[in-house]
């Protein structure tokens, strides 16, 4: 067989969709932002990211003004739910006017780089210093400082006891 077998054996198991569908983002990590916006993705998502949308990311708001960093296809299964919300209902169309409005396209470059726009920049207050955040299926991008502040507010905070079910039934 070879390498050449080798070769076809894992390109395939790279286009295989269940594999590529459970991407997972996980961790915390400090990032700089140069004085053109663009943010290097830390190398250990880098392949992933290939791998799940070569590349192409959305980045937009959040209510939290953070920004949500999402694999395009993520972004487009969410995006088809999100405009198919009632237009008449005043919290849907304010969330799809924010989100969907806000979407924009980046694309990681060959040193493994996305461009945050400027816009989306003072949003979310980042000027150099930033919290990637991971969160399963996309990215929070957070300033450092504002990142820090929340994180030790959202420890010190007692519980409500407002738990969804789902969220009670697991130990951690």
């Amino acid at each position: 067989m070879g390498g050449n077998g080798q070769r076809a054996r894992i390109s395939r198991q790279k286009s295989d969709p269940r594999q590529v569908r459970t991407t997972v983002f996980r961790g915390a990590t400090k990032v700089s932002l140069d004085a053109k916006g663009r943010m290097a993705i830390p190398t250990r998502y880098r392949e992933r990211l290939s791998t799940r949308c070569d590349g192409q990311l959305i980045v937009t708001v959040d209510k939290d003004h953070c920004l949500l960093v999402y694999p395009l296809p993520d972004w487009e299964e969410l995006e088809s739910k999100l405009v198919r919300l009632p237009s008449m209902n005043k919290t849907a169309r304010r969330i799809v006017r924010i989100m969907v409005g806000y979407a924009t396209d980046v694309e990681m470059d060959a040193n493994g780089r996305i461009l945050v726009s400027k816009e989306l920049r003072e949003f979310a207050a980042i000027e150099k210093q930033g919290m990637l955040i991971g969160q399963g299926n996309k990215f929070e991008l957070w300033d450092e400082a504002t990142w820090n502040e929340k994180r030790d507010a959202w420890l010190s905070e007692e519980d409500d006891g407002d738990m969804p079910a789902d969220l009670a039934s697991i130990s951690f």
